[in-house]
């Protein structure tokens, strides 16, 4: 499935979330009335995620032997995670959502001999991050049982599965270091249900340091820097 087809489906479920809530205010029953004056929340979170990177390629790209095309491919993975939420006010909480995810990101090479299109040689980038985001969340006016919001903050990831320090004689591959470190932004709404709270959420983050491990292989030399991006949609329970 493509990563429009994902955005398009992510925006139509949301909609219809909208709709169902929208109707549901008629009935004018305050789910959980008490929820928003606890100082604390606790909860967890499932998420779809598209593992992207921001490929820099180096200005002599085009010498390097006979490569000619260097693209990247977003993937999907999943994420798993621990909802803290400290209530600062009326509109805002602060919120810590440690936890793991499983990504993927491929880069794929072209080569040409003679003017003449080669192979494509595929290079799969796995990774299993321990994530560690800070976020301020800004709440909008509580209608019955529906608040929208927006969170900014800073995120700290742990690639677990790094092949930064790896040596492989036996085979080419792109390594990456290990800590990887930037700011998310993203939007949410929350739906008070009779037991718990449930937020659908769409965050986009964006990595700043560049990932790349130096190598003398053509598939690492011709990068001059790869950079995080990473579109994820998730479902809280609190």
């Amino acid at each position: 499935m493509s990563p429009v087809k994902k955005i398009q489906i992510v925006i139509f479920t949301i909609l219809c979330l909208l709709c169902v809530n929208a109707h549901a205010q008629y009935q004018k029953i305050e789910n959980l009335p008490k929820y928003d004056r606890q100082k604390f929340h606790f909860g967890f979170s499932l998420a779809v995620n598209t593992s992207d990177f921001k490929v820099v390629k180096v200005g002599n790209f085009q010498n390097f032997d006979s490569l000619y095309i260097l693209d990247n491919i977003k993937q999907t993975g999943f994420n798993l995670s621990i909802v803290s939420d400290l209530h600062l006010g009326e509109y805002f909480d602060l919120r810590f959502l440690p936890g793991l995810s499983f990504a993927q990101r491929d880069l794929i090479y072209t080569f040409y001999d003679n003017n003449v299109k080669g192979e494509e040689t595929k290079k799969e980038i796995e990774s299993t991050f321990l994530q560690l985001p800070v976020f301020l969340k800004f709440k909008s006016e509580r209608v019955n049982n529906f608040r929208a919001y927006v969170l900014a903050g800073v995120e700290y990831n742990i690639d677990m599965v790094s092949q930064a320090k790896v040596r492989n004689k036996d085979k080419d591959f792109v390594k990456l270091k290990r800590n990887d470190y930037g700011y998310s932004i993203g939007v949410g709404f929350d739906f008070y249900m009779e037991m718990f709270k449930f937020s659908p959420e769409v965050r986009m983050f964006n990595g700043i340091p560049n990932l790349k491990v130096a190598d003398e292989t053509i598939y690492a030399r011709s990068l001059g820097a790869l950079r995080s991006k990473i579109f994820t949609f998730s479902i809280t329970f609190e």
